[in-house]
């Protein structure tokens, strides 16, 4: 059987900057995904979400939003994550990695984007900054609620989160889901019995934190569902 290929890329950003990134490419692309990182950076872990996404079809790229900077240091990892500018993360390097595949022109042409702790923040800002992403999938983040204009929100979003989040407690959740009702967003949300992290297999082990807590199945059952989505709206 023939496997998806990855390497490395370089894509241009609106305001002419560049960025490198993972890209993972499927063989028989039905569409195509931007993944965002967690906070640790651009790491095995996250290159292999990448693979995965290829192997069932999407080729997917994952922007280096630290510039080559990654950790397995939760401390370090918050310091990289507080320096980032969220606004200029989604605007800019999210926002040029879904036209940098778009022009890629692969299966439908459609683009997607999704992302994780971090990055499920970012993928939630970028749906009210990317006008070009065709759909978005968040994985248990968010930002802050006023900085959600959700009547920018013009693509379908799914999302999953854990409902035992010392993070992203669910009384946010609720909130943010509030104004995507208001909004009237096609949204369609997921909760589970879970902790932070659930769908990361590396969430334990050294230089991880107590409040993370992989669950292999809630897991499978948040990647079908996300398959089953993107396909219907990618596809």
């Amino acid at each position: 059987m023939t496997r998806p290929s990855a390497s490395s890329c370089t894509f241009t950003r609106p305001d002419g900057g560049t960025v490198s990134g993972y890209l993972a490419e499927a063989v028989q692309p039905l569409g195509a995904v931007v993944v965002i990182q967690e906070w640790w950076g651009l790491n095995d872990q996250i290159r292999g979400v990448a693979d995965r996404f290829a192997s069932a079809g999407f080729t997917a790229l994952v922007p280096d939003l630290y510039r080559g900077k990654r950790t397995v240091e939760a401390e370090e990892a918050h310091h990289l994550m507080t320096d980032l500018n969220f606004g200029d993360a989604a605007s800019q390097d999210v926002r040029g990695a879904v036209s940098y595949l778009k022009g890629l022109k692969l299966g439908s042409g459609k683009v997607g984007v999704t992302g994780y702790c971090m990055g499920g923040a970012l993928t939630v800002l970028a749906s009210t900054m990317v006008p070009e992403a065709d759909a978005a999938v968040v994985w248990y983040g968010m930002p802050p609620l006023e900085y959600v204009d959700a009547s920018q929100i013009k693509i379908p979003l799914q999302a999953h989160w854990a409902t035992q989040d010392e993070f992203f407690a669910i009384a946010g959740v609720d909130g943010l889901e509030a104004k995507l009702a208001e909004a009237s967003v096609r949204y369609e949300g997921h909760r589970y019995l879970a902790h932070h992290a659930f769908a990361n297999e590396q969430a334990q082990g050294p230089g991880r934190i107590p409040q993370t807590q992989y669950d292999a199945a809630w897991a499978q059952v948040a990647w079908d569902r996300a398959m089953r989505f993107f396909g219907r709206e990618l596809g």
